[in-house]
C-alpha cells in the first residue's frame, strides 16, 4: 500500500462480510460510528489463538501458557507504540470505553472527588461519558458542570475557563462527537486544564480508527477506546493512564492476578499494569485488536485520514443536493460522519426504507440525548464511513434518499 494513497477495491476483499446481500440488495455498510467490520488478517488471528495457542496467561509454567504471555504482552507493546505512550505499562487492557471510563471514575472518585467539588463534562458527550460522572456526582455530593456547544457542532471553548475554578477536579470529553462527527481541540483543553492542575479524560472511542492518536502530544491524563470500533473485536479496549495516576489511584476491581500478597488481615497490589487487570483478561481481545492495529498502520494514517476526508465532502455536497435535506453537525474539523434529517420525514423511517435497500445507517439519539435536545429533535439518520467506503456506494446512499424522499412525499 502506498503511504499517499489506499487501493480501496483491493481492500475491501479484506473484509469478507462486505461481500454478501441484504434484501437481494448489495450490502453498503454506513454504520462504521457503531462498530467496524473486521479484516480477515483480525479474524484468522483470533482464529488461530483458539486453535493452535489458548491457554489461560500468566503464572503458567507451560508452554502454551508462556507463548501466550508473550504475545499478550507484544498487544500490549504494539498499543504503547501506536498512541504513543511513555511507558508499556501506561496501557491497561479493558472491556471496551465504557468500561474504561468507569473505571476511572470509580478510582479517581474514591480518592479524589468529595462534597462541592465539580466535574467538568460536554454537550456533545456520549452517554458511556456523561452517566458514570453524574452517578459519582450524585454518591459523593459533587457537581456536574456542562461545557455547550454552537449550532454548527462546536465547543465553545472560552466557557472552558469560565467553569473552571478551585472545585474542579477534572475534565472528561470526547475527542470527536460520535453523532456529529466534530473533532474537539483536545489539546487546548488539556492546556488550559494543566493551567489550572486539572487532569483530562478523553474519550477517543471514535477517534482512534480515523486519525493518528499521540497522548504524550495530547498531553491527555487518560485516554480510553474500543477494539471494535478500531477493525478489532468486540469486548477488548484500553484505559491509557500517565504513570503517575495510575499510580495513585486504587483499583476499580478485585480478584486474581491485580494482587502482590493476600492474607485475610490485608492484601497489598501488584505493580503496573496488573494492579488494573484483575482476573482471567480477554487475552483473544487484547491480540486481536493488536493486530487491528497493525492492520491499520499498513495502510497509513495519513492515507486513511485523506480518503475519508475525500468521502466526507463528496458525501455531503451529494446529500445537500436533495431538497429538505438538513445535516446536523457542520464543523470546520471534522471526521466522516453526516447526521441528517429529511423534512417531514421520521429517522426511523428512512432508515427502515434504506434498510430494504441494503443500506446500512443507524437512527435514533446515537446513545446522546442532551445533544438531541440541544436541536430541539428526537434523533438523526447517521452515515458513518470507514476506509472501505466508496464514493459509488455515497451515490447510491444518495439515490435511494431521493426514493426516500419521494414514497414519503
Amino acid at each position: 500500500m502506498s503511504e499517499q494513497s489506499i487501493d480501496v477495491p483491493a481492500l475491501r476483499k479484506d473484509f469478507p462480510i462486505l461481500d454478501q446481500y441484504v434484501h437481494d440488495k448489495p450490502l453498503i455498510y454506513l454504520d462504521n460510528a457503531a462498530t467496524t467490520q473486521k479484516p480477515q488478517v483480525v479474524i484468522d488471528r483470533i482464529n488461530r489463538i483458539y486453535t493452535r495457542e489458548n491457554s489461560n496467561i500468566h503464572r503458567g509454567v507451560h508452554y502454551l501458557s508462556n507463548q501466550l504471555t508473550e504475545k499478550y504482552e507484544q498487544a500490549r507493546q504494539r498499543v504503547q507504540r501506536f498512541i504513543n505512550a511513555r511507558h508499556q505499562h501506561e496501557v491497561i487492557f479493558t472491556n471496551g470505553t465504557t468500561h474504561s471510563i468507569n473505571a476511572i471514575a470509580y478510582a479517581f472518585g474514591e480518592k479524589y472527588i468529595g462534597p462541592d467539588d465539580e466535574i467538568i463534562i460536554t454537550e456533545l458527550e456520549h452517554h458511556a461519558n456523561i452517566v458514570p460522572w453524574q452517578v459519582l456526582c450524585q454518591g459523593k455530593g459533587a457537581r456536574l458542570r456542562v461545557i455547550p456547544f454552537n449550532d454548527r457542532g462546536e465547543l465553545i471553548m472560552e466557557e472552558f475557563e469560565k467553569h473552571i475554578n478551585n472545585r474542579t477536579r477534572l475534565i472528561a470529553v470526547n475527542h470527536i462527537s460520535n453523532s456529529l462527527g466534530t473533532i474537539n481541540d483536545v489539546k487546548q483543553i488539556t492546556d488550559i486544564a494543566h493551567r489550572n492542575d486539572v487532569p483530562v479524560l478523553v474519550d477517543g472511542a471514535q477517534s482512534i480508527q480515523h486519525q493518528k492518536i499521540d497522548v504524550q502530544q495530547l498531553d491527555c491524563d487518560f485516554y480510553v477506546f474500543s477494539g471494535h470500533k478500531v477493525y478489532g473485536p468486540n469486548g477488548s479496549g484500553v484505559l491509557y493512564g500517565k504513570e503517575k495516576w495510575l499510580e495513585e489511584l486504587p483499583p476499580y476491581q478485585t480478584g486474581g492476578e491485580m494482587i502482590q500478597k493476600v492474607t485475610f488481615e490485608k492484601t497489598t497490589y501488584n505493580e503496573l499494569p496488573f494492579k488494573f487487570e484483575a482476573g482471567t483478561p480477554n487475552y483473544v481481545g487484547a491480540i486481536g485488536t493488536a493486530e487491528a492495529l497493525s492492520y491499520i498502520e499498513s495502510l497509513g494514517l495519513e492515507a486513511i485520514e485523506a480518503h475519508e476526508n475525500d468521502l466526507l465532502q463528496y458525501a455531503t455536497s451529494k446529500l445537500m443536493e436533495i431538497p429538505g435535506m438538513k445535516i446536523y453537525g457542520t464543523a470546520d474539523r471534522k471526521i466522516s460522519v453526516l447526521s441528517f434529517l429529511m423534512e417531514g420525514i421520521h429517522h426511523y423511517d428512512t432508515g427502515m426504507v434504506l434498510d430494504k435497500m441494503g443500506i446500512a445507517v443507524r437512527t435514533g439519539h446515537h446513545c446522546t440525548e442532551p445533544l438531541m435536545d440541544h436541536f430541539g429533535i428526537e434523533g438523526t439518520v447517521r452515515a458513518s464511513l470507514a476506509i472501505y467506503n466508496t464514493r459509488e456506494e455515497i451515490d447510491q446512499l444518495q439515490q435511494a434518499l431521493l426514493k426516500v424522499k419521494q414514497m414519503f412525499s
